[in-house]
C-alpha cells in the first residue's frame, strides 16, 4: 500500500482568538466538506478554554467559531459522530477536575451549521461517560461503542454501549493492566509537558481507540503510562473485555487514534516513543494487515522538535483524513490517499 499526501495545511494561521489549542476531532460532510473541532483558550485547563470549530468547503477553512462555552469552566476533548440519518452529535467534557467531568452533547440537523442546546449525556454523571477523546464506532449489528476512560487516582478504560443510537448507554466493566501495582508511582521530575499528579508510571491505561474485526469481535488500543500501547479484546460486542496487555508499539503516554479502512487495513496515528511523558515528536502513521498483530510505518507526518500530538483519523473510501495538534499553536490537517 502506498500512502500519498493529497492536502497538507493548517486550519488557521495565526489570527485565531485563542493562544493555545489541542485535542481536535473531525467528520466528513456531504459534497466533500469537513467539520473540525478542538478546544482552545489561554492554556489547557484554564477557565476560558472553550470548544471551537471550523468548516472546510471548496478547499478553504472557515474562520474559527466558538461552539460551546460554559462560562467559568474549562472544556475538553470534543468528539463528533454522524448518525445514520446524517445528524451530527458533538460530545465534549466540562469541568476542572477529570474525576468531575460532565459529558455534554449538542446535535446538528444541518451538517453543523446550527446546533441544539447543550444537554448532559447521562443526567447526574460525574467522571465523563461516553467518548473520552476518540471516535464512536458502529458495530455490524448497529450498536454504538464509545471508547471511554476515567482518571481518579488510577487510570482505567471502559466502553459505553448504545443500542438505540445514543438515547441510552450501558457501561462495560473497567479495563486494567493485569498485575499492575497501582500504588507504585514513579514521579517525573522533569517534563516539558504539563502533567497532573496522576500521570506517572503505574497509573494504567486511558483513551481507547476501537475497531471491529468481524461481527461481535471488537478490539481497542490504549494510551498507557508504561511505555507501550496496550490492547484489550472483546468477543461479545464490547460487553466484556480482557485485561489490557502490552503490544510491541511504543507509547509516550500521549493520545493515539486508529481507523479501519474498507479493505480491512488498520491505520494507526501515534508518537512512537517508548518513554512515559517522552517527546511528542515524531508523529507517524503505521498500518497493519493482520488485525494489529504486526505494523509497518507508512508515513512520517512530523519529525521536527516540538509537540505534534493527539491525532484524530477517519477514513472514507481510499482516503484518510487527519487532524492533530501542531505545537499547541495550530490544528494541522492532512488528507492522504491510499493505493
Amino acid at each position: 500500500m502506498i500512502f500519498t499526501t493529497v492536502c497538507e495545511e493548517h486550519i488557521f494561521d495565526g489570527n485565531q482568538p485563542f493562544a493555545s489549542c489541542h485535542a481536535s476531532h473531525l467528520i466528513t460532510l456531504p459534497h466533500g466538506a469537513l467539520l473540525a473541532v478542538w478546544f482552545g483558550g489561554s492554556a489547557e485547563g484554564a477557565d476560558d478554554i472553550a470548544i471551537w470549530c471550523s468548516r472546510r468547503l471548496d478547499g478553504a477553512w472557515s474562520e474559527p467559531s466558538q461552539l460551546a462555552d460554559q462560562e467559568g469552566l474549562p472544556h475538553w476533548n470534543p468528539v463528533l459522530h454522524k448518525k445514520a440519518d446524517g445528524d451530527l452529535i458533538l460530545f465534549y467534557k466540562v469541568g476542572r477536575l477529570l474525576k468531575e467531568w460532565v459529558t455534554m452533547t449538542r446535535v446538528s440537523q444541518d451538517h453543523g451549521r446550527t446546533w441544539s442546546e447543550p444537554q448532559e449525556l447521562i443526567k447526574g454523571d460525574r467522571g465523563g461517560r461516553g467518548p473520552v477523546r476518540n471516535k464512536v464506532i458502529v458495530l455490524a449489528d448497529g450498536t454504538w461503542l464509545a471508547p471511554a476512560s476515567s482518571e481518579d487516582l488510577i487510570w482505567q478504560a471502559f466502553v459505553d454501549r448504545s443500542a438505540d443510537e445514543g438515547q441510552s448507554w450501558e457501561r462495560s466493566g473497567d479495563i486494567r493492566i493485569q498485575g499492575l501495582d497501582y500504588e507504585q508511582i514513579e514521579r517525573v521530575a522533569d517534563s516539558h509537558i504539563p502533567v497532573s499528579d496522576q500521570s506517572f508510571v503505574g497509573r494504567g491505561v486511558i483513551q481507547p481507540t476501537l475497531w471491529e474485526s468481524e461481527p461481535g469481535k471488537v478490539h481497542m488500543l490504549l494510551r498507557s503510562t508504561e511505555g507501550w500501547i496496550y490492547r484489550s479484546d472483546s468477543e461479545d460486542g464490547g460487553l466484556t473485555w480482557c485485561d489490557a496487555y502490552a503490544t510491541s508499539l511504543p507509547n509516550n503516554n500521549s493520545g493515539i487514534d486508529l481507523v479501519k479502512m474498507d479493505n480491512g487495513m488498520l491505520v494507526l496515528a501515534c508518537n512512537p516513543i517508548g518513554l512515559n511523558w517522552g517527546p511528542r515528536s515524531p508523529l507517524l502513521l503505521r498500518a497493519s494487515l493482520d488485525n494489529g498483530l504486526t505494523w509497518e510505518t507508512k508515513m512520517i507526518l512530523e519529525d521536527e522538535e516540538g509537540e505534534y500530538s493527539y491525532p484524530a483519523i477517519i477514513a472514507q473510501g481510499n482516503d484518510l483524513f487527519l487532524t492533530y495538534t501542531w505545537r499547541r499553536e495550530r490544528i494541522a490537517y492532512r488528507q492522504i490517499s491510499v493505493s
